[in-house]
């Protein structure tokens, strides 16, 4: 019994935020004929209005997002395209996202060069720890339990340095940048600011979502590394 309710927070705390911020993206997605603009449109207006030289717009299947590095704001079709709440407040965040390396934020400076560092060095652990059967076979000599879960956690905890980088700058991005911006312009109503906050409190959380499963496949590994 006690068992069971714990997993049930367990899996409701990690999967509790994700399904949050579907739902709130979702529940203000439909277009508003009155807006000015899509969101696509909106960014570009944006990065006029701030002279973003060198930032484009364009369409993305994988995610929204801003690239430093070719200094790009990539928005979902859906988001490009729309006139919704969503598309706008996610539009706004993201160039939120330029307007913080135009001017020189030392925490995205950070998080850019951490990024491809921590993906190899998590690759790098998640193969050996799936191939360490093998090795041992190979070698006749099992690796010692310490060892993987020594490299199982290089991978966790370099993975969660960038999302602790991460979250501060996301939630600039949302209230210090796109927020003000959306207000001080008249971009949305009086009426659809509290839906603004909203949205951008999902947008922000969505690297917290992240550290939580990251949290859950740490815990799995370790769960498997036990049977062995």
């Amino acid at each position: 019994m006690f068992l069971a309710l714990g997993a049930f927070i367990l899996l409701l705390m990690v999967f509790g935020p994700s399904l949050w911020i579907k739902f709130v993206m979702r529940r203000y997605s439909e277009d508003k004929p009155e807006m000015p603009g899509t969101g696509g449109e909106l960014a570009e207006h944006l990065i006029d209005r701030f002279t973003l030289k060198g930032v484009k717009v364009e369409v993305t299947e994988l995610g929204d997002h801003y690239d430093p590095i070719e200094k790009k704001v990539r928005l979902l079709r859906e988001h490009y395209e729309a006139k919704s709440l969503t598309a706008i407040a996610i539009a706004a965040h993201e160039v939120g996202h330029a307007i913080q390396d135009q001017q020189g934020d030392k925490r995205l400076a950070t998080r850019t060069k951490m990024v491809p560092v921590a993906d190899k060095v998590a690759r790098w652990s998640a193969a050996i720890i799936s191939l360490s059967p093998v090795i041992g076979i190979i070698t006749r000599h099992p690796m010692p339990f310490s060892l993987v879960l020594l490299l199982g956690l290089s991978g966790f905890i370099a993975r969660m340095m960038v999302h602790a980088v991460t979250l501060p700058i996301e939630f600039d991005a949302s209230f210090s940048k796109a927020l003000p911006v959306l207000r001080e312009g008249n971009y949305v109503s009086k009426s659809d600011e509290v839906a603004v906050s909203r949205i951008l409190r999902a947008a922000a959380l969505t690297y917290v979502s992240a550290a939580l499963a990251d949290i859950l496949n740490l815990g799995r590994w370790i769960a498997i590394l036990l049977r062995r």
